[in-house]
């Protein structure tokens, strides 16, 4: 059974960066000039990787998603993800990717037993999608969605960061694709990982992004499962997909947060704001101490975040450098 929190949460998801590096630049997720890379002495081997994982399924983790940064830069990545597979009682392995690589991965990923695939889509328009994402191509992103359809996988969930003034007018573009495809569209809140001043100007809320839908089309609540994660989900009558809202800001859900992080770093964090604590010092002990500290940084999960709190100083970051 997953093992609970001091507030009494279940924790089952494994969030698990494999490296810091994307070949994106989007826009909410890090400075135009990039972030300083990691040495690749910094970075934790696929074996040091795999042993974090095993030891947190041995704690009663079911669930590991693969992110980055991209995940897919990582050389030797789907050969680390067929050993991932083969650690007993791990149910399910997922993967997050911006889908510039799926076309070459797609159908090595499925045979390595990745389960799921979310794949980042901010903009359904070539030049929106390409300032957003400082270079990026849309068409292949849009092909590694296919490919990812052709190597079998379920309909990928497609997550879309909605922001103020930049892609808010493009809500009802990715309401209608549920119409005749069979994805998940997840809308996203605007979370900036670099608190400046006026950055609640950009936010569009869950609310009003049902707001927006729902003036057009009639939207039916859905029951929450365990696929669902942290959304809430809707379906227009009728329509193939559904449609997903994430509320990390307005509504946030970190009372059912079921989830711990660790970085390419080898930093395991309770929250995405918590500063967390490494596991470096413990790589070469026992498995032991090492499954010690991750049974404590589960157990001490903080209650919420404290994005909002004015008197809270969150120190900025790059959503590369963590995984997301």
């Amino acid at each position: 059974m997953a093992p609970m929190d001091v507030h009494g949460r279940r924790i089952s998801y494994l969030r698990l960066s494999v490296t810091d590096r994307c070949n994106l630049r989007c826009q909410y997720c890090m400075p135009a000039e990039g972030v300083r890379k990691l040495e690749h002495s910094d970075i934790l081997s696929f074996e040091q990787l795999h042993r974090i994982a095993r030891l947190a399924v041995g704690l009663g983790i079911e669930k590991i998603r693969i992110t980055g940064g991209e995940p897919l830069v990582r050389k030797g990545l789907v050969k680390f993800i067929e050993n991932l597979s083969t650690i007993d009682g791990l149910k399910e392995i997922d993967l997050t990717t911006n889908g510039l690589l799926l076309r070459e991965f797609a159908a090595d990923l499925r045979r390595a037993g990745v389960h799921r695939l979310n794949v980042s889509l901010d903009s359904l328009r070539p030049a929106t999608f390409s300032s957003l994402t400082r270079g990026g191509r849309l068409e292949k992103a849009v092909d590694g969605i296919f490919a990812a359809k052709e190597a079998g996988f379920p309909p990928v969930k497609i997550n879309t960061v909605v922001i103020r003034g930049v892609n808010d007018n493009e809500v009802l573009d990715f309401a209608d694709l549920t119409l005749r495809t069979p994805h998940q569209i997840r809308f996203i809140e605007y979370m900036p990982t670099s608190v400046v001043p006026g950055w609640p100007s950009a936010l569009v809320t869950g609310e009003e992004i049902l707001q927006q839908i729902s003036d057009v089309y009639p939207l039916r609540p859905l029951a929450q499962s365990d696929e669902a994660g942290p959304a809430k989900v809707f379906r227009i009558p009728g329509a193939l997909g559904t449609i997903g809202i994430i509320t990390p800001i307005s509504s946030h859900f970190c009372a059912s947060c079921n989830r711990i992080r660790v970085t390419a770093s080898g930093v395991v964090k309770g929250c995405l704001f918590d500063s967390g604590a490494s596991l470096k010092p413990y790589l070469d002990g026992s498995d032991d101490e090492l499954q010690a500290v991750l049974l404590g940084a589960l157990r001490n999960k903080p209650d919420r975040h404290h994005l909002l709190d004015s008197k809270v100083h969150i120190m900025p970051f790059s959503m590369s450098e963590i995984g997301g």
